[in-house]
């Protein structure tokens, strides 16, 4: 979800089939027709179910198909009830009159928070994952946070997000997100009434444009705001690790080429993004965020054969406050530094 938080197009045809049509092209014709199919779909549920449990018998793994087509089903009922509800709160509000007021935008948040909660509970269950966060330090609540967290694996911005939403000290996330997760009509809804941004970043200057975003939604962040960036711009593999270090040596940054080479777990911090969150928001702590246990489901094929996946994920995080922050001319160093030390705390902890 990416400069850090955006992702890419996809070239060629391709990327002109998933170009997202106008807001009043999602709202009057993309939301309500998959509001329908998801009532349609509910319909034939007991149908679905039998064909689900009877598909399943014959394809390896414990009731893959069966998971898969009830947390699809769970997902898509949430789905739609969101449609609803922030359809509601829109009436609610008086049409749009008061959307950008503290109690609805706070209204916004809890929702965003119950439905991150029931979707994560019903994925943990249905694909049993198990996991056990490792907390070095806490942030101070009277502060706002930028968050820079590994990215590897599915969902793990999710259950960063269900984190700082639902978790003991309370944050509203903001964040920089690809453009075609508009197509999601309760993503388009909800984030687009919030501080975030959807950025296409398949575009030319779509990577300025994606640091701009980044510096627009830090800068106005207050005690209780948390901004999410993931620096390495895509899960690890063993092909972009090797390209990142390529980058580095061909933009002439040896010095960073040679440790991004020191780094065997994770890829190198793309800075303009981190640092700019940090020029633009001076006041706030800034917290590293890592995991292990998703790594081995990177694609779609790896997901599919880990079901159930039976992962137990470890996650851990520390804080640097404010005040500690290096100067602006020390950063991207200290930014290696913290990254390294991910990397290392990666390697402990690998199964």
């Amino acid at each position: 979800m990416r400069d850090g938080s955006t992702g890419t197009f996809l070239a060629g045809p391709a990327r002109l089939a998933m170009t997202v049509p106008p807001k009043f092209i999602r709202r009057l014709v993309v939301a309500p027709t998959m509001l329908v199919a998801i009532v349609f779909a509910n319909l034939f549920l007991p149908v679905w179910v039998v064909i689900a449990a009877f598909v399943s018998r014959y394809v390896p793994g414990r009731w893959r198909i069966l998971r898969v087509a009830w947390f699809l089903f769970v997902y898509l009922l949430l789905e739609a009830i969101g449609i609803v509800v922030l359809f509601a709160l829109w009436v609610a509000s008086g049409c749009g009159w008061k959307l950008g007021s503290p109690r609805f935008v706070d209204l916004h948040y809890r929702f965003m928070g119950w439905f991150l909660r029931r979707a994560l509970g019903v994925a943990r269950k249905t694909f049993r994952v198990v996991i056990d966060v490792q907390a070095h330090d806490i942030a101070h609540a009277d502060r706002p946070l930028i968050v820079f967290s590994r990215h590897a694996g599915p969902g793990d911005s999710f259950l960063l997000i269900d984190a700082l939403l639902n978790g003991p000290n309370r944050r509203r996330p903001r964040i920089v997100l690809k453009n075609t997760l508009q197509w999601d009509p309760c993503v388009d809804i909800l984030l687009n009434r919030l501080p975030n941004r959807f950025v296409g970043s398949g575009r030319s200057g779509a990577g300025q444009r994606s640091v701009e975003a980044i510096a627009e939604l830090t800068s106005t962040m207050t005690a209780g705001d948390a901004f999410v960036i993931f620096p390495e711009g895509g899960n690890f593999t063993p092909r972009r690790h090797a390209r990142a270090i390529e980058k580095l040596d061909e933009i002439g940054r040896p010095e960073l080429a040679e440790r991004a080479r020191g780094m065997e777990h994770v890829l190198p911090p793309k800075p303009a993004g981190a640092l700019a969150a940090i020029d633009a928001a001076p006041t706030a702590d800034v917290m590293f965020v890592g995991h292990v246990g998703l790594e081995a489901l990177s694609t779609v094929s790896d997901i599919w054969r880990g079901i159930p996946m039976d992962a137990s994920v470890s996650a851990t995080f520390w804080v640097t406050n404010a005040i500690d922050v290096p100067a602006p001319a020390d950063r991207e160093r200290w930014l290696y530094d913290e990254w390294k030390r991910l990397d290392d705390w990666i390697a402990a902890n690998a199964t």
